[in-house]
């Protein structure tokens, strides 16, 4: 016998505030029914284990079956089930009470950190059914098939159903603007999305879509290399393979567990295709994880699972709690301790993955003070020769020949070791070490080495910085005299028409071109600092060069000896190399030497 109800809420029509307020998006509601079935074959399971439950309950499965000629979904398990009393307390009662206090509440807002208050994953149903039906036999002894109904009104019908087994249907009608899920395809994808890793089989379509194993709830010591890798597959399919992984299971003060994997990233576009996975319980939740991973360690792979990371009601994104910060902190210092052991374990394995890590750990060291307490003693730094060191031991390479005449230890370095070949090849023949330091960040990180190591002080190798590290016992011998060089000195001011080249006669070795063009560091930095943040209300910086004249060089010699006219020609001709070297010969100068040499032909 079937009896009619009406449900007490003291508001508008509750549903459509659930469908506009709880959920953005609807598909969802396959994720939280799906979920309410597996949470009913488990409580019974343990029920079982516990001895409450007379006979053997079988294999537990989980059913999702659509009709899509009558445009019905219906989500079935074999779990605990319910009675009548039951559906009338926790449909009924309890969830529509709950249901109210959240309208009274949070109508007014779109975002409530409510989830696990007031059990509203049933209701996502509404979202995308016209009707709603319940058909359940509870695993008590003599009870008796229940059913419940209802139109997404305050209106229910409540009486004996159908259901000849123990567990529950939940059927849902489809309504006519979401017809989009009437598709085998829609819900086979809704389901591997959402629900692959969960502990109960689901089959739909006559294929069990959650074979997969979750691998993270394993212990590590149980695990091989092919089991991470090939799991690896299973999250990302025809990915390429990782470089290495960090297995993470944590019981206290908060429960986590998951697997993290540092790929190799060629592109921004590729690892923006793969995020890390968050997921409650073994239910997918999302992969726009940024409030739980540090932002330098976005760039990994992989999954997270933890009960204890509070969500809003919908689940779609995080709430600040003190527990997040907490796993924040213990994921980060899991990455670190990592990357330390691998580094002492294998340095030389190390090295070889150093140039696909080299942007997480240096984005670690700028942003996260405590990663980079630790990083700092694995943060590898290359040189052109294809030596790599660590800070403290690059530091104390080039202390006895690498230190000015300040007193400050030079770390040189390349952004461009093509373009600054011939800067680099000059301080390669003195024996200094020079950095390459070519990737996004570098930029910044040389701040970070000047900021955290007294009298240390980064210059690019093209900048003016050969001047102040010629060694004390060097013993070349100017092919120029004192006059001589003036005389060269004014050879090239003659020829020069740029006002912001200027030349002086540090002795460079024979090796090297007759001229150099630097910059200084600090006008080159103060430049692309204001250019970069858009500083532009006054114009651009001006861009002061200095060219540094090699009174070593054959050609020098030969040059003062010259006539002047004669001299003139062949300074101005090296002066228009050196300046077509570093990209300052441009519009008018550009086209007359082109077009002068091309005459010469």
């Amino acid at each position: 016998m079937s009896k009619t109800g009406s449900i007490s809420v003291n508001t508008e029509n509750i549903f459509p505030i659930i469908k506009k307020f709880l959920y953005s998006d609807h598909e969802i509601f396959i994720r939280e029914l799906v979920s309410n079935a597996t949470d009913a074959c488990q409580k019974l399971k343990t029920l079982s284990s516990l001895g409450e439950v007379k006979g053997e309950t079988g294999d537990f499965k989980i059913t999702v079956t659509l009709n899509e000629e009558n445009k019905t979904l219906t989500i079935s398990d074999n779990g605990i089930g319910m009675t009548e009393d039951e559906i009338e307390k926790y449909i009924n009662q309890l969830a529509f009470s709950g249901a109210e206090e959240f309208v009274q509440k949070y109508k007014d807002k779109a975002d409530a950190n409510v989830i696990g208050h007031f059990g509203l994953g049933f209701y996502s149903a509404f979202m995308v059914a016209a009707q709603v039906e319940i058909q359940t036999l509870s695993y008590k002894e003599n009870s008796v098939s229940s059913s419940w109904i209802c139109d997404g009104s305050t209106q229910f019908t409540i009486g004996e159903g159908n259901r000849t087994e123990r567990g529950t249907d939940i059927i849902l009608h489809l309504a006519e603007d979401s017809l989009e899920f009437n598709s085998k395809y829609k819900i086979s994808s809704l389901l591997t999305k959402y629900c692959k890793f969960l502990p109960v089989p689901i089959e739909f379509d006559g294929k069990i879509i959650n074979s997969e194993k979750p691998l993270w709830l394993s212990k590590p010591g149980d695990l091989k290399d092919e089991d991470y890798t090939a799991f690896y597959q299973t999250l990302y399919p025809n990915a390429e393979a990782p470089l290495f992984w960090i297995h993470i299971n944590v019981d206290y003060p908060f429960n986590l567990t998951g697997i993290l994997y540092f790929p190799k990233v060629d592109s921004a576009i590729e690892a923006e295709k793969h995020k890390v996975q968050l997921y409650s319980n073994q239910v997918f939740v999302t992969d726009n994880v940024k409030e739980i991973l540090p932002e330098f360690l976005m760039l990994l792979h992989g999954v997270i699972d933890s009960p204890d990371i509070p969500l809003n009601v919908s689940r779609s994104s995080l709430q600040s709690d003190s527990n997040v910060k907490k796993i924040t902190t213990h994921i980060s210092k899991k990455v670190a301790d990592k990357l330390a052991e691998l580094f002492k374990t294998d340095r030389a394995d190390f090295q070889a993955k150093w140039p696909n890590i080299d942007l997480f750990v240096k984005y670690g060291i700028l942003s996260d003070e405590k990663f980079a307490e630790k990083a700092k003693d694995y943060c590898l730094l290359e040189s052109t020769n294809g030596a790599y060191y660590t800070m403290s031991e690059h530091l104390e390479k080039i202390k006895a020949i690498q230190t000015d005449s300040d007193s400050k230890l030079v770390v040189l370095y390349t952004n461009n070791s093509e373009e600054q070949y011939a800067y680099v090849s000059a301080a390669n023949s003195r024996d200094y070490e020079v950095l390459k330091l070519e990737g996004p960040l570098d930029s910044h990180f040389t701040g970070y080495l000047e900021q955290h190591n007294e009298n240390v002080q980064c210059k690019r190798v093209d900048a003016d910085a050969l001047d102040k590290l010629i060694k004390s016992d060097r013993s070349e011998i100017s092919l120029l005299n004192e006059e001589e060089s003036k005389l060269l000195l004014s050879v090239f001011e003659s020829a020069n028409r740029r006002s912001d080249i200027k030349f002086s006669t540090e002795a460079l070795s024979p090796s090297e071109a007759l001229l150099t063009i630097t910059e200084s560091e600090y006008d080159r930095r103060m430049r692309e600092m204001s250019k970069m943040n858009g500083f532009n209300m006054f114009g651009n910086l001006p861009i002061n060069y200095q060219t540094v004249l090699n009174t070593n060089h054959p050609k020098a010699k030969i040059l003062v000896s010259e006539n002047a006219e004669q001299a003139k020609s062949v300074a101005e001709k090296a002066l228009n190399l050196a300046m077509l070297s570093k990209g300052l010969l441009k519009g008018e100068d550009l086209s007359h030497f082109i077009q002068s040499e091309f005459e010469k032909l």
